[in-house]
């Protein structure tokens, strides 16, 4: 059974930081993994993704401004959010991918505000 625990959200003002971690239990390296986020009366949304062989890929809102990263031993991926901007604000949930479906955190709450 695949668990994933998000952790790191927050209320953060505009130009500000914050690094979001989601830990994993069971296999991780042999899975791509991703962030996704929904703002209220939105769709969920990509924001990064990371492949098995660590291949990353952004959703052109974030470029430059996000980074994601994956610690295989951990069982951790990693998303490192800087100038971040009202527009950011939203439930950020981890993905993992396999076969078997999509497999889901809880999500972590980001509130951009001054």
């Amino acid at each position: 059974q695949v668990q994933l625990v998000e952790s790191g959200g927050g209320l953060v003002q505009p130009g500000g930081s914050l690094r979001l971690s989601c830990a994993a239990s069971g296999i991780f390296s042999t899975y791509d993994m991703g962030w996704y986020r929904q703002a209220p009366g939105n769709q969920r949304e990509l924001v990064a993704e990371i492949t098995k062989l660590g291949s990353t890929n952004y959703a052109d809102s974030v470029k430059g401004r996000f980074t994601i990263s994956r610690d295989n031993a951990k069982k951790t991926v990693y998303l490192q959010m800087n100038s971040l901007k009202p527009e950011d604000t939203g439930v950020y949930y981890c993905n993992q991918a396999r076969r078997s479906g999509n497999y889901w955190g809880q999500g972590t709450q980001v509130t951009v505000s001054s």
